[in-house]
């Protein structure tokens, strides 16, 4: 769209805008402003993304083709400079696609199990088949290496070429008051020791064929539907040569039949979840060997990240960048209506839209002294893998960036009180947050559901795990406060959007959205970035957090 056009179309929108500013200023919602982020480019930005010409936006497809050129075409409208790779818009993320076939066979200790039923298995590695013969079965506990908490369930057992068994969640989801494990990991509050996708790493980390999650509904978050829901598709970055390599097989198993396994083993679960509890817990050897026989059909697509920056001033090494991905579920079966197209408009054109509207604001005032980066994720979708790719491969030193701030889902029920905090008690950004809110009149709302781990389940977490500090806006972290209809009206919006629209045909632009809340949150992490911008602080993970230990390993680069 060429500039002109876009602001001829966009300037009756404007004048209403400006006409509602004026009237909001004789009202007491006027406390809560968004400037310098316009509700109305949120919309306009948005209703694009989210159309059918876009296609749901599915990488490795036409879909993804149009987004990519428009996401370019608004960067380079704005002013910015390409920051991919070889001086362009886009950093090339090359993935693996994997579906496990029926029939595969999956014998656990003598007894055949039904794949998808008994156990749910998939690979990440590009293999025709995933074949184990007779491998060695290891209960591990929670599988945490935690040296900053004191914690460690390995005790230095050799899980080469193994299968690991794990419990869901971290030593502390069941503790009661005077376990050991109480308070030691956040109690109902998963950290990042409890991701199912952390277990699966450790285990590729120490050797391990194959990696088995026992399926509990309470600790896992979801029940089993949940985990079959894949179908055994499965995703992952091209790994670079000498990197060490997932393990061959990931997935869970039924908690009854874990149970029945542990009990041939002589072993009985529930005594044994009681002293994972306890940081004296030693891995045990099952009496069972796993083997599995499974087709499995391997694809290679290419897709990207588009990556623009706005280079500083006096510390152009020094960055803050700003995020949000571009994939949403593309088109699928149709719903009852007849619709195909899943176009995901909260989940995350909005998020989109607020980035660039970041940019605009950025580029219309004095040139910040750090650079600012701005990353349209692909593949967050399929498991958070453009991002993760750009960790494995960044463009600009993790140790030298001062903050990721992340935009993935924003309501659009218009202005609220407060703002939902995803992550609680993780770095000093949390604080920026509130003393920014404030200037707003509002306040901080911790997450409403904090064992669900959404802070481990957005792209700020990549660059998390390789210690750059984050903060994170999701608006499913619990209702807003709102000023049309208080907590009451924030909760109904959560509760209908994922429960209807979520990853559905029916997330969708609608013409009676307020985009007026959503442009709130915006400016927060405008504001939090913009202070940033101009001043020499590097942010701190806090006490106790996975990460602060692999931040601190950089400290030398930020003298």
């Amino acid at each position: 769209m060429k500039l002109a056009s876009f602001l001829a179309a966009l300037l009756p929108s404007l004048l209403l805008y400006a006409c509602a500013a004026t009237a909001d200023r004789a009202t007491p919602s006027a406390q809560f402003s968004s400037a310098p982020i316009d509700p109305n480019r949120l919309d306009l930005i948005t209703k694009t993304l989210a159309s059918d010409a876009f296609e749901g936006r599915a990488p490795g497809t036409a879909g993804e083709t149009k987004t990519i050129a428009y996401l370019s075409e608004q960067f380079r409208q704005l002013g910015l400079a390409p920051a991919g790779d070889n001086d362009g818009w886009t950093q090339q993320v090359p993935l693996i696609r994997t579906q496990v076939r029926l029939p595969g066979t999956v014998d656990v200790g003598g007894r055949q199990m039904r794949l998808g039923e008994d156990v749910y298995l998939s690979t990440i590695r590009p293999v025709e088949r995933a074949r184990i013969e007779n491998a060695p079965m290891v209960f591990v506990g929670y599988g945490v290496s935690a040296s900053e908490r004191g914690w460690d369930d390995f005790k230095g057992v050799d899980l080469r070429n193994k299968v690991a068994v794990f419990l869901v969640n971290d030593p502390d989801f069941e503790a009661a008051a005077g376990e050991p494990a109480a308070g030691k990991f956040g109690g109902q509050a998963m950290t990042y020791y409890g991701r199912w996708t952390y277990k699966f790493e450790e285990a590729a980390r120490r050797g391990a064929i194959a990696a088995i999650i026992v399926h509990e509904t309470p600790g896992a978050g979801y029940p089993w539907s949940t985990v079959q829901a894949p179908g055994g598709e499965n995703y992952d970055i091209v790994r670079p040569a000498g990197a060490i390599q997932p393990v061959l097989l990931q997935g869970w198993i039924q908690r009854q039949l874990a149970a029945d396994l542990f009990r041939r083993s002589g072993l009985d679960l529930e005594a044994l979840k009681r002293e994972a509890r306890t940081p004296g817990f030693r891995p045990r050897a099952l009496q069972a060997r796993l083997s599995a026989d499974i087709p499995v059909q391997t694809t290679r697509v290419t897709s990207h990240n588009v990556i623009a920056k706005l280079p500083g001033t006096r510390y152009p090494d020094e960055t803050i960048m700003y995020s949000g991905h571009w994939d949403a579920y593309g088109i699928g079966a149709p719903d009852a209506s007849g619709r195909r197209v899943r176009p995901g408009a909260v989940d995350d054109a909005i998020g989109l839209a607020g980035m660039l509207e970041i940019a605009r604001a950025f580029t219309q005032g004095p040139r910040p002294e750090r650079s600012i980066l701005f990353a349209a994720w692909t593949a967050e979708e399929r498991g958070l893998l453009g991002s993760e790719h750009y960790g494995v491969n960044p463009l600009f030193p993790h140790e030298k960036m001062a903050a990721n701030l992340t935009m993935d889902i924003l309501q659009t029920a218009g202005p609220a009180r407060d703002v939902i905090l995803i992550g609680q008690g993780q770095s000093e950004l949390e604080d920026d947050l509130a003393r920014t809110a404030a200037r707003q009149g509002r306040t901080i709302t911790p997450d409403a559901r904090p064992e669900r781990g959404l802070f481990y389940r957005a792209d700020h977490f990549s660059l998390a795990k390789r210690g750059v500090p984050v903060l994170l806006l999701m608006g499913i972290g619990g209702g807003a406060d709102l000023v049309n209809g208080g907590r009451e009206a924030g909760n109904r919006w959560v509760e209908d959007y994922t429960a209807n629209c979520y990853h559905q045909t029916c997330d969708e632009w609608r013409p009676d959205w307020d985009l007026r809340g959503a442009a709130q949150d915006v400016a927060l992490l405008y504001g939090i970035g913009r202070e940033l911008a101009f001043s020499r602080r590097w942010p701190q993970w806090r006490a106790g957090s996975e990460f602060k230990n692999i931040r601190n390993q950089s400290s030398a680069a930020r003298k």
